[in-house]
């Protein structure tokens, strides 16, 4: 019986020895090869040329570069920065690292939404100029979690996972979802995160529908993909049908959010605070007028950090990698007709 043949992979995203070693591990025929660069160009041709699997995160080679390449497997769960690539137009199988940065994304979500509802901004302000307010308790009177309701635009492995802890604060869950025919999280999940079955939500609503599902919101998550069908999705319609005292958490990507609306909104008063992870524009200009607005956290992308993204970067990439050494289907396979 002939021997199977070797499965050339190659990494342009530098990872510890250990775990490129549990990659290796997976099977005796992944041929596991290290060279990290964020440009294609830096990669050396022979590389190019045998590669039938490339892990990476910007690093994307013009087809003719990779004659051989099967598969691509993104470091990152939003690829919006290279769908306009020809090797995504290509039938070059694409996925994405959805799912392995849920943990951290939610975290940030929920730190988000108790830091504006406790008004940690204005306690901030107030430690800047060692004041101690007279009118403390009413000056910080808080939205309490318990109680309120939490709607989640897009309802992926993270929204999924912010619902569960949302509702373990006695919050009430709403969600827009694009596809209400297919409830169940069918892509990459972490052990006991999130809400597999869509059991959690209260009421799911088409996008159509987010104006409605946003004016019964105390506290409105935007955590969808950024798509053409998705870009602008939070307009001033959606907006001005917010609470006046509502808070909008931004940890998507730069552009499902009209900017230009949420800082109307903020100027008239008509939405009590915002927390924004990502920009239509990065970095944020300093000319930007969010910089200076009050009851307004700015943090510059990085809700996804965390030291354990490797770790689970390297989980999913090991199940996917044994997944094609089995020809078995691959998770987070990318759709190019629907844009993640």
């Amino acid at each position: 019986m002939a021997a199977m043949a070797d499965i050339p992979v190659l990494m342009t995203v530098d990872f510890p020895a250990p775990l490129v070693e549990r990659l290796r591990a997976v099977s005796p025929r992944l041929k596991v090869r290290l060279q990290p660069t964020r440009k294609a160009e830096d990669l050396p041709n022979d590389l190019m040329a045998e590669a039938e699997i490339l892990y990476t995160a910007r690093a994307l080679p013009e087809p003719e570069k990779v004659p051989n390449l099967r598969w691509v497997q993104f470091h990152y769960a939003g690829i919006d920065h290279a769908v306009e690539h020809s090797l995504l137009r290509s039938e070059v199988k694409v996925t994405t690292l959805s799912g392995a940065a849920v943990p951290q994304l939610a975290e940030f979500a929920m730190a988000a939404m108790l830091a504006l509802a406790r008004k940690f901004p204005t306690l901030m302000e107030d430690k800047r100029e060692k004041r101690w307010a007279e009118d403390r308790f009413k000056r910080f009177e808080p939205a309490e979690m318990r109680g309120s309701t939490v709607g989640i635009v897009g309802y992926g492995s993270t929204g999924r996972e912010i619902a569960r802890i949302c509702r373990a604060f006695g919050a009430t869950v709403l969600a827009s979802k694009r596809n209400l025919k297919q409830l169940p999280d069918a892509g990459y999940a972490l052990a006991e995160v999130g809400d597999r079955e869509a059991e959690l939500v209260a009421r799911l609503y088409p996008p159509q529908a987010l104006g409605s599902m946003a004016s019964e919101c105390d506290f409105l998550v935007v955590v969808a993909p950024l798509t053409p069908a998705t870009r602008g999705l939070v307009n001033e319609k959606v907006l001005k049908r917010m609470k006046a005292s509502a808070f909008l958490i931004d940890i998507s990507r730069g552009g499902l959010v009209d900017h230009s609306a949420l800082i109307e909104a903020l100027n008239a008063g008509r939405l009590a605070g915002a927390a924004l992870d990502v920009y239509p524009v990065e970095p944020l200009p300093e000319t930007s007028p969010l910089w200076g607005m009050p009851n307004l956290i700015l943090s510059p992308h990085v809700g996804g950090a965390s030291g354990k993204y490797l770790e689970r970067a390297t989980d999913l990439f090991a199940e996917n990698l044994r997944r094609y050494v089995v020809n078995e289907p691959l998770l987070n396979l990318y759709d190019p007709q629907q844009g993640y």
